[in-house]
């Protein structure tokens, strides 16, 4: 179980890393947005991370 957490524990401090070096203190923004509304089972917390997070990766219309 410990081996677990560890492993979980480096998958979500990577994809931090990936999000803050790819889009910037947006998108950690966004991704706590999303995990506390999860957690707290707070769906328009949730709904706000996730739309955060998707107009970060659609980027600009051209």
């Amino acid at each position: 179980m410990p081996a677990l957490a560890l492993l979980s524990a480096v998958f979500v401090v990577g994809v931090e890393q990936t999000l803050q070096w790819k889009y910037g203190a947006t998108g950690i923004i966004g991704l706590l947005l999303l995990t506390v509304g999860i957690k707290a089972k707070n769906p328009a917390l949730s709904s706000v991370g996730a739309v955060v997070l998707a107009l970060l990766v659609a980027g600009p219309a051209l």
